[in-house]
C-alpha cells in the first residue's frame, strides 16, 4: 500500500479543488460511480491508453481495495495493485525498445572493425623502422658497452652477467 502511495502523483489539494470546480462549471454532472469505477482486469494492457485522470482514479480505487483484507481480493485486483506499484511505466519504463541491444552490439563491432582497418592502413603507410632497431645494431651496442666497461657493478660489464644486454629483437 505504501508503494502505491509513493507512486501516486503529487497534486496539491488546491489544484484538485480548482480543477474540480472548473470542470463542474463547464460540464454537466456525470454519475460519480461510473466515473470512479474502472475495470481492474488486464490493467497492464490498458494503462498506457489511460489518461492521467483515469490513472489517478485507478490508484485511488486500488488504495481503497488494499485497505480491505488481502485474502478477499481477486487475482485481477492483486495483479493490478502490483502492476500499478511496480510495473514498467513512468520512471520504470524501459529506456530502449526491444531489439536495441543487438543494434548496439553490431554498431560496436562495426566501429571496432573500422578502427582495425584504420590501424592496418596507418601501419602500411608508415615509414620503415629506424636502423638502430635491428638485431645487428643491438649486438654491436653490446660489444661497444663491453669495450667501454659500461655499468661495471650490475650491468653488462659486471662479472657473471648473463643477460641479453641491449638486444631486444628475436
Amino acid at each position: 500500500m505504501q508503494a502505491i502511495r509513493l507512486a501516486r502523483p503529487r497534486i496539491s489539494l488546491r489544484r484538485l479543488a480548482t480543477a474540480a470546480s472548473a470542470s463542474a462549471a463547464h460540464a454537466p454532472a456525470a454519475p460519480a460511480s461510473a466515473a470512479s469505477v474502472i475495470p481492474l482486469s488486464n490493467v497492464e494492457a490498458q494503462w498506457e491508453k489511460m489518461n492521467k485522470g483515469e490513472q489517478l482514479t485507478v490508484h485511488r480505487q486500488l488504495e481503497d481495495l488494499q485497505k480491505k483484507d488481502w485474502k478477499t481480493l481477486s487475482i485481477d485486483e492483486k495483479k493490478a495493485a502490483y502492476y500499478v506499484a511496480f510495473g514498467p511505466h513512468g520512471p520504470r519504463a524501459p529506456v530502449s525498445p526491444p531489439g536495441e541491444g543487438i543494434k548496439v552490439f553490431f554498431g560496436t563491432m562495426g566501429l571496432i572493425g573500422v578502427a582495425g582497418i584504420l590501424f592496418m592502413v596507418s601501419r602500411a603507410m608508415a615509414p620503415p623502422p629506424p636502423k638502430t632497431i635491428t638485431k645487428e645494431w643491438e649486438e654491436a651496442s653490446n660489444e661497444r658497452a663491453l669495450e667501454q666497461k659500461m655499468n661495471p657493478i650490475t650491468g653488462i660489464a659486471s662479472e657473471g652477467y648473463s643477460g641479453k644486454g641491449f638486444v631486444t629483437q628475436k
